[in-house]
């Protein structure tokens, strides 16, 4: 199979990574995800199963997909996922890459390493126990924490996913850029986001890239900036003499669109052509009208061929306001 890219989009964006969600369903219940009472999860069969997901990746890896990520929900909570990542080890010139939220992490990470898998973002909002539970609703602090440092023990590249909330976490920024002297790990805060499945939409966010930045830049001074490569979402900077590093993703922001490489998956079978749209083809109904592969490629490179400029554009294109949870979505 060829290394070269094979889909673009209408603004010559080559498109090498997909974020596949394999549940909507989580344990946690994460302020700026979901509702406190949870969202209304979709029974199993409404969901793509492990062989049509399996599908999707064989033929996303024919067109040029380079890399996976396997999202959520939270991904360990659905049965078979240990099996499935089994399947996708199998096919080549594929880097297989997890977002999870550690709960459910310890029993899985030797088989994690002899998959190869060693790339896991955890969302970890907070050092601290008391509000990691103020922010999660539950108190898993210590089991994540645990996994967090085996993980680190075990030389697994691990990027820490924090979401800044104004009144709620801004304390731990500089814990968490500080927790990068001693410990190989990349630290990479996140605008805060509409997609909490309330419908609130911030006209204005005060923890933006630009806020958050000049606060680091408060205890440490010279940190220093690192070159980002194509599709990447984060700046990148790094504290002189530090093991880890540390980002900054303007996900409200919106400043990164110019090199989006991302095809996004729900786990209810919806293409997303950017995480703002509310979803531009059903993937999973496709499927099961049993089309062919070259049927498939050839519907995701019309899909591609038709995508919004950016995050804004594509936010203007919606048929309704954003209500959904970024648990449903995939992040």
């Amino acid at each position: 199979m060829t290394n070269l890219p094979l889909l673009f989009d209408n603004h010559g964006r080559e498109m090498s990574y997909l974020r596949l969600a394999v549940t909507d369903r989580c344990n946690l219940r994460c302020t700026y995800c979901m509702p406190a009472e949870g969202i209304a999860y979709l029974p199993q069969k409404k969901l793509l199963s492990w062989e049509e997901m399996l599908r999707i990746v064989h033929v996303l890896n024919q067109l040029g997909i380079r890399k996976v990520r396997i999202t959520g929900g939270e991904p360990f909570v659905r049965p078979g996922l240990m099996d499935f990542l089994q399947e996708l080890a199998k096919i080549e010139n594929l880097e297989i890459c997890l977002t999870t939220n550690g709960v459910l992490l310890e029993n899985h990470l030797d088989s994690l390493l002899n998959l190869g898998i060693k790339n896991v973002n955890l969302s970890l909002d907070s050092l601290d126990s008391e509000r990691f539970f103020k922010i999660t609703r539950r108190n898993d602090f210590d089991q994540v924490y645990r996994n967090l440092m085996r993980m680190i023990e075990a030389n697994f590249i691990v990027k820490l996913n924090a979401v800044v909330m104004h009144g709620m976490n801004e304390t731990d920024i500089l814990p968490l850029v500080n927790f990068t002297e001693k410990h190989p790990v990349s630290v990479r805060f996140i605008e805060e986001m509409p997609f909490n499945g309330s419908g609130l939409v911030e006209e204005k966010l005060f923890w933006d890239y630009r806020r958050i930045l000049s606060h680091i830049k408060t205890e440490f001074p010279h940190i220093e900036e690192v070159p980002m490569a194509y599709g990447e979402t984060s700046k990148n900077y790094h504290v002189p003499g530090f093991m880890g590093d540390v980002g900054i993703i303007a996900a409200f922001s919106r400043t990164f669109c110019g090199s989006c490489n991302r095809i996004r998956v729900t786990s209810l079978g919806q293409v997303k052509t950017c995480l703002y749209d509310d979803g531009v083809f059903d993937l999973k109904e496709y499927l099961r009208l049993g089309v062919s592969d070259e049927d498939l490629k050839n519907t995701m490179i019309k899909i591609f061929g038709e995508r919004p400029k950016d995050g804004f554009e594509a936010e203007n294109n919606r048929k309704g306001v954003i209500n959904e949870s970024m648990t449903s979505i995939g992040g």
